[in-house]
């Protein structure tokens, strides 16, 4: 266990040296719903670049979940596309989501598919619509390699004179229940910050989900988890 989490800690120190924001969240799940999400962490530090070049851009995220005593879990999304035209707003989108916690894996999924772009003239409004081709692999007992399919949408706009950042992302995935079943699955994270500087941030993030939260103290699906954030950009 010492390994495993001096290893995180490693890839975290690696991970902010490079990243474009990092942001530091108090979640109040476990306050709303102390039965359903009593395992929930509170406190999570997300780590994310985006980095575009001359063929398209890279983007990453990664999620470390904190107990009092543990780095309970690193979450991580990675995604490269490629523009499709100099001038094209459609892209080639290729991604990989996954994970490590201190019980063993998340259960880890490839994504491929179309993707279009498109912006304001001085990027201060940004919004991205992809449709992919998702695959789950087997990570862990209990689970099993699926098919699914995958819409995302991801928005960004400032305002109020640069005072204000509204942005996020809203996904749409076939997932499967316990039975084996097919279950559509909803999971949207809007932020809303107040930029004190043009590197420091205060605001929150709500985590709505449908068929997401694992929950087996009753069939209650639906969850609504804010918190309270400050994120420092690079």
């Amino acid at each position: 266990m010492k390994r495993y989490i001096f290893s995180l800690l490693l890839i975290l120190v690696a991970l902010c040296a490079h990243a474009q924001d990092v942001q530091l969240h108090y979640d109040f799940g476990r306050n709303l719903y102390p039965d359903e999400e009593a395992g929930r962490q509170k406190v999570t530090l997300t780590v994310e670049q985006f980095k575009a070049d001359q063929w398209g851009s890279w983007f990453y995220f990664v999620d470390l979940d904190f107990s009092r005593k543990f780095i309970e879990g690193a979450y991580i999304e990675i995604s490269r596309e490629m523009k499709l035209g100099s001038e094209s707003p459609f892209a080639a989108h290729v991604e990989y989501n996954g994970g490590l916690n201190r019980f063993g894996s998340y259960q880890h999924a490839a994504l491929i598919g179309p993707a279009w772009n498109g912006h304001s003239a001085d990027f201060s409004k940004t919004l991205s619509v992809q449709l992919m081709y998702k695959r789950y692999f087997k990570s862990y007992d209990y689970t099993s390699a699926y098919h699914s399919v995958q819409l995302t949408g991801v928005w960004s706009t400032t305002f109020a004179q640069k005072a204000l950042t509204f942005s996020g992302f809203i996904d749409f995935w076939r997932g499967q229940n316990a039975n084996g079943h097919g279950q559509l699955v909803m999971l949207t994270e809007p932020q809303l910050w107040y930029n004190l500087t043009e590197h420091f941030s205060l605001g929150t993030e709500w985590e709505i989900s449908s068929n997401f939260v694992y929950n087996t103290y009753n069939d209650k699906s639906f969850f609504i988890n804010p918190t309270l954030a400050a994120k420092w950009t690079f």
